[in-house]
């Protein structure tokens, strides 16, 4: 074998070629899921951009999500439909296992950060709405979503540049439908010890400690809800964060049963199927959160669908 193949291997991405039965099922799905997903984050795109009453900080970021859930599935659906649609697991080149997770890794951590920006917004807005304004400018909220993407630049250009210089054997074999951070890791024939490290301030860094200030900031929230006098306002205020808070624990709570839990006796199958959880379903469910439970966007939703009907 020649020095550049041993540098460079070829990935076998498993995928699910060995639940044939369900290969066609789960092309379908996934086809439908995907173009659900591109179909729904759309029109929120359109909606926020378009729809004066969204022009606020709030639908700023939820903007920028959707731009992230497309751009996120994108990354993953097309690959993973043209497996589906073959009986044999699928080879990978070196430079598209790398690319795909580095485009994974920057989104992945831009949606974590973003959420985070969100549950400010919301903290700002019912703890200290005198100084909403202020706190959340149009420069601030840009250089929220501007930091953001740098977080997950920053990220995806470490720990690519960290995962993919170990040493791998000559016919790695990913028993996954992508190229995940752990499948990934786990190939590598040394390192394991800063292969673990890693993973570990990865997990505390960009899970635990946005998720810690999502927490810090509903606790505020919660606290100047039970503060007020009347159940109408209560359930008011609470309505402005129903949809971001499901959001969150979809999107958290699905990303801590991958990266946190045990892995020791955990299963392949149940692996790939959480992973095209968060991956495929969740963007799908995001725009259909918030405009099933978000009066103004679902108001926005209608107002445009009547301009199309009555327009000539």
């Amino acid at each position: 074998m020649t020095e550049e193949n041993q540098t460079l291997p070829e990935f076998l991405l498993l995928g699910f070629s060995d639940l044939r039965a369900l290969q066609g099922p789960l092309f379908w799905v996934v086809l439908l899921v995907y173009l659900l997903t591109l179909l729904g984050n759309s029109v929120i795109i359109l909606l926020t951009q378009g729809s004066p009453a969204l022009h606020s900080p709030m639908y700023f970021f939820l903007r920028h999500l959707s731009v992230v859930e497309v751009l996120y599935t994108t990354d993953i659906v097309p690959r993973t439909l043209a497996d589906l649609a073959s009986p044999h697991p699928q080879a990978i080149s070196f430079q598209s296992c790398a690319t795909q997770m580095y485009v994974f890794i920057v989104l992945g951590i831009t949606e974590c950060c973003l959420l985070t920006a969100m549950a400010y917004d919301r903290y700002a807005a019912i703890c200290r709405p005198l100084h909403y304004s202020t706190l959340m400018s149009w420069q601030a909220c840009t250089a929220m979503v501007g930091v953001s993407w740098l977080m997950g630049i920053i990220t995806a250009t470490t720990h690519s540049s960290f995962i993919f210089t170990l040493p791998f054997p000559s016919h790695p074999i990913i028993p996954h439908f992508l190229c995940d951070i752990l499948p990934v890791l786990r190939l590598a024939s040394a390192g394991k010890h800063r292969s673990e490290i890693s993973v570990v301030t990865a997990t505390v860094v960009f899970i635990m400690v946005p998720f810690s200030l999502i927490v810090a900031s509903y606790a505020r929230i919660l606290g100047a809800i039970l503060a007020m006098a009347s159940t109408q306002s209560r359930r008011k205020v609470f309505s402005t964060c129903s949809s971001h808070l499901l959001v969150v624990f979809l999107f958290f709570g699905t990303a801590s049963i991958t990266y946190i839990r045990p892995q020791a006796g955990s299963s392949v199958t149940m692996n790939r199927i959480l992973s095209l959880f968060y991956t495929v379903v969740t963007p799908m469910l995001n725009p259909i959160i918030y405009t099933l439970r978000n009066k103004e966007v679902a108001g926005a939703l209608w107002h445009m669908v009547k301009r199309q009907v009555s327009s000539p």
